[in-house]
């Protein structure tokens, strides 16, 4: 699943539900959390089931569902649940979402309690860590059954610690970096923080490919105009892909020789570069097949 680009689109809005998907978005967001007000909550659940079960919504995209969290004082995902599976059409696989992101995740328990919530075979889980306590168990949200992805929540989590947003972003790098270990080490996406800035397209460009730089799979955009950006950024050049696929020829190369070493321009190659040049070639082949 490449999921390079996650776009957001607010639940009450079926207008916008229904253009998401040109906006070349590769995984598409219905939000039932923070961009609907408490009391269009109904509202839009209403709408995000009535696009969902339309025959005619056939979006390329992967079409996820932010649900409100398990626990709270406000709207909680056994609602939305309710809605999106116990609703009318519920038992149809067709009006079901392909994934669900879950909001304030502080442990894996709260992956498990959405996962046991959910009537059936629970969609992947794209589990948002933004709070000092989802930071300190990431590892135990992203080894959660249902989690398919770590999404990293900077602004929620400056909020939670006090710490003042900068440009550089130096206050939220330990938690960002802490982020992308503990889904690398139980091999679940990693998802980056948005850019909250949508007319400033040179710094988003930057921000995603220091994303990249950490190891992240993929960014939330806020806005359709963000998509392009973080999809190319995403996306191998050229130059870079014919790196990678000398690499891998001359591995295979080298392999059939009983040789462990071999090099490429010049250049001694290990095992951590023969693994960069298989995510190289694995994202230009998921980028050319969308």
């Amino acid at each position: 699943m490449l999921r390079r680009s996650v776009l957001f689109s607010p639940g009450d809005r079926p207008e916008l539900l229904r253009k998401a998907p040109g906006t070349g978005a590769d995984t598409i967001v219905f939000d039932l959390e923070d961009a609907v007000a408490p009391a269009r909550k109904d509202e839009a659940r209403d709408a995000v089931r009535a696009v969902l079960a339309d025959p005619e919504f056939e979006p390329d995209a992967e079409v996820c569902v932010r649900v409100n969290p398990v626990e709270g004082s406000g709207a909680t995902a056994d609602e939305d649940v309710e809605a999106l599976f116990d609703g009318p059409g519920g038992d149809d696989t067709a009006g079901r979402p392909d994934a669900l992101m879950l909001p304030k995740c502080t442990d894996g328990d709260d992956v498990d309690a959405l996962d046991a919530l959910v009537p059936g075979e629970t969609p992947p889980v794209l589990a948002l860590v933004e709070s000092a306590a989802g930071v300190l168990h990431a590892e135990s949200v992203a080894a959660a059954d249902a989690t398919d992805a770590l999404v990293f929540g900077a602004e929620d989590l400056s909020a939670d610690i006090g710490a003042t947003r900068t440009d550089e972003g130096t206050e939220v790098l330990y938690a960002r970096e802490h982020v992308v270990l503990a889904a690398a080490a139980v091999e679940v996406d990693a998802i980056d923080t948005v850019y909250t800035d949508f007319s400033d397209s040179e710094g988003l460009r930057e921000a995603t490919e220091f994303a990249i730089e950490l190891g992240y799979d993929g960014k939330m955009a806020i806005h359709p105009s963000q998509v392009s950006i973080v999809n190319e950024a995403f996306t191998p050049d050229p130059e870079t892909v014919e790196w990678a696929e000398r690499v891998l020829a001359a591995k295979a190369e080298a392999d059939a020789e009983d040789r462990g070493v071999f090099q490429v321009d010049g250049e001694m190659i290990d095992a951590p570069l023969v693994a960069q040049a298989e995510r190289v070639v694995a994202r230009a082949t998921a980028a050319d097949e969308i």
